[in-house]
């Protein structure tokens, strides 16, 4: 069950969205979660696929820990990705280390570091200590993939 206020993916049962707290208990039953698309509308009136992404390099979870769709945007010159509960993106699994990793920001472009990690840290498949991210590579960090994203 998707949350009106915030988008976040909650468990199905849930009364209050478990990111935001806004109740997901619908107060009219006749109310649509989906939007009906008919053949023949222009496109003009559908919104462009990237009119919700961030004006900012960003962070996106694409799997691991029902947290799907969560988004992190880059604006700190420096990010840090952990199991600590003080980290910019927590990612809560036993397999990522409290200080896993650092993204920060070099003149233009982005750089993901591995802080000595136990279990590593991959971008495509491989496992890095330092690389320079581009739009779209894919991040592992423990049980998260995460996708990277420039505006």
């Amino acid at each position: 069950m998707f949350c009106p206020n915030c988008g976040y993916r909650n468990s199905e049962g849930v009364n209050y969205c478990m990111r935001c707290g806004v109740s997901l208990i619908a107060d009219q039953p006749d109310i649509q979660n989906t939007m009906n698309y008919s053949p023949g509308e222009s496109p003009e009136t559908l919104a462009p696929l990237s009119s919700g992404l961030a004006e900012r390099a960003a962070l996106v979870i694409r799997s691991g820990g029902g947290r799907a769709g969560e988004t992190y945007t880059l604006t700190a010159v420096r990010t840090t990705i952990g199991r600590h509960p003080d980290s910019d993106v927590f990612l809560d699994d036993v397999t990522v280390s409290r200080n896993h990793a650092v993204v920060t920001r070099e003149n233009d472009a982005y750089v993901i570091a591995d802080q000595g990690s136990l279990n590593g840290t991959y971008v495509n498949r491989r496992r890095i200590e330092r690389q320079t991210l581009l739009d779209g590579d894919e991040l592992q960090i423990g049980k998260y993939k995460l996708t990277f994203i420039t505006p």
